[in-house]
């Protein structure tokens, strides 16, 4: 009997459980469509029903609005419970950006700007990572003091929005904190400011944002001694580290400014008077100065003359191991009783070489003086001589003239001799108008290098003036570097 007893109650437990658990199922099932109605249908059936589930987080989560104000209307005590993971509603609603279902939450429960969650971070924090900015706003705006309240650990809203990239959001808080608060040297665990943090992100905006807009130390260090300009020096080199070392320089130099030693004369010592020159410094930083960045100018094209050298040098390496005609395949002794007009040979000896001995004569010489200067070409690229950039250059660059030329020549002799004579004069036509065009080009390339060299010799020599540089519409002027070349 007792067993019997025993079971019914377990049954009675059951029914119990799946009594209570139908209406908390409807009522998440009403949160997640936003419907009003169903939820005060739900309450005239159960009235305690809320007391034992709370569905504003779901409603939170979903920006169902109408939803979030009937919950709060009919129980304000909502707002302040968590869920699993130890977030309220307001962390949700902060996280997805919710702005209406954030400004009721905080009318019912301003405080909640302040709790941490279980991942130790605030509804600003998650507001301030996911770049909500206006949701942002309006939680500093009720409760200032959230601004500066730290993650478990430690970093501040500031240090996550430069992690997460988030500019916006960054300046809201900046504003709302103040621009020569001493809150904005705050650092994190590993000791690094947002400055240290932007100058390793390589974030150029927000570097600048601090440096002009702000009082922000940048001098500080981290927890390995290394300032915002050692972090930038040990770091991954960028196109950016030459205006980021600049801005942080000049922001050094103008608080030694205000940070000058008394004068000392004779023993008195006499206060030194601040100067209002910091912001004077700071524009020679700005946008309108160009970032001078040296490149090298024979780097940019030996790649390519060596790719052109070998490919020079390959085909004439082949022209001579197969020549217009090709080998000869026999031996062969003429007779000279016969007077024939064929010549002796032997197996292995040029075809041409035995029926057209002048064009084969004029075919090898281009054809040798080809190799010749593309191997020269090669041999000056990885020889490391210490020349200058621009001779350097001009060498090179009358080599591969005398290389290409050549080749070019050994091309028309191969199709002339090659071509039957019935199409002569469709060849003759051709080879005209190719070779007057080559020579256009070449005399055109020539006469433009000639009058460079001519300018660049009275520029040395003072007969012309240096000519200023334009500043590009950009704000880097990138200049040929005239140093040797170190292979």
């Amino acid at each position: 009997m007792r067993l019997l007893s025993l079971l019914d109650y377990e049954k009675e437990q059951e029914l119990a459980q799946l009594e209570s658990s139908a209406p908390i199922k409807k009522l998440n099932e009403a949160a997640m469509a936003g419907d009003v109605p169903a939820l005060l249908g739900l309450l005239e059936t159960d009235p305690s029903l809320l007391d034992r589930s709370n569905p504003l987080h779901v409603s939170a989560l979903l920006g169902h609005s109408s939803f979030v104000h009937e919950l709060l209307t009919l129980n304000p005590k909502l707002a302040g419970e968590t869920n699993r993971r130890g977030s309220l509603p307001l962390h949700v609603a902060a996280a997805k950006g919710h702005l209406e279902i954030v400004k009721k939450l905080l009318k019912v429960h301003p405080d909640a700007c302040l709790v941490w969650d279980v991942d130790g971070r605030t509804p600003l924090h998650l507001a301030a990572i996911k770049g909500r900015i206006q949701v942002v706003t309006e939680l500093v705006r009720v409760a200032p003091e959230s601004a500066r309240v730290l993650t478990k650990g430690g970093e501040s809203a500031l240090h996550l929005c430069l992690r997460h990239n988030r500019v916006e959001a960054l300046k809201v808080l900046v504003e709302c904190i103040g621009s020569d608060d001493g809150f904005l040297n705050w650092k994190d665990c590993d000791g690094n400011s947002v400055l240290h943090i932007a100058v390793e992100k390589k974030q150029l905006e927000i570097v600048k944002y601090f440096l002009y807009n702000t009082k922000i130390d940048a001098n500080a260090q981290n927890a390995k001694g290394f300032t915002p300009i050692d972090v930038l020096t040990k770091g991954k080199r960028d196109v950016r580290d030459l205006e980021i070392n600049k801005l942080l320089l000049l922001d050094l130099r103008s608080s030694k400014v205000h940070e000058s030693p008394p004068f000392v004369d004779g023993g008195d010592t006499i206060e030194a008077v601040p100067m209002e020159v910091p912001n004077i410094l700071r524009k020679m930083a700005g946008p309108k100065q160009p970032v001078k960045k040296h490149t090298d100018w024979l780097g940019r094209k030996r790649s390519a003359l060596m790719v052109v050298a070998s490919l020079i040098a390959t085909v004439a390496f082949q022209g001579t191991l197969s020549p217009p005609g090709g080998f000869w395949q026999d031996d062969f002794t003429a007779d000279p009783a016969h007077n024939g007009t064929e010549k002796s040979h032997k197996v292995g000896m040029a075809v041409m070489a035995t029926t057209l001995p002048k064009a084969y004569g004029q075919f090898m010489i281009f054809n040798t003086l080809a190799f010749l200067s593309s191997l020269s070409i090669i041999l000056l690229l990885v020889s490391g001589l210490p020349m200058k950039r621009r001779r350097w250059m001009w060498t090179l660059m009358v080599t591969m003239w005398i290389a290409i030329t050549a080749l070019t020549c050994t091309y028309f002799i191969s199709w002339i001799h090659m071509t039957p004579e019935d199409n002569t004069g469709v060849l003759f036509s051709v080879t005209r108008v190719s070779v007057i065009l080559w020579l256009c080009i070449m005399g055109i390339v020539f006469l433009g290098n000639v009058f460079r060299m001519g300018k660049w010799l009275l520029r040395k020599y003072g007969y012309i003036k240096e000519e200023e540089q334009q500043q590009q519409p950009s704000d880097e002027v990138y200049l040929e570097d005239e140093e040797n070349d170190d292979l």
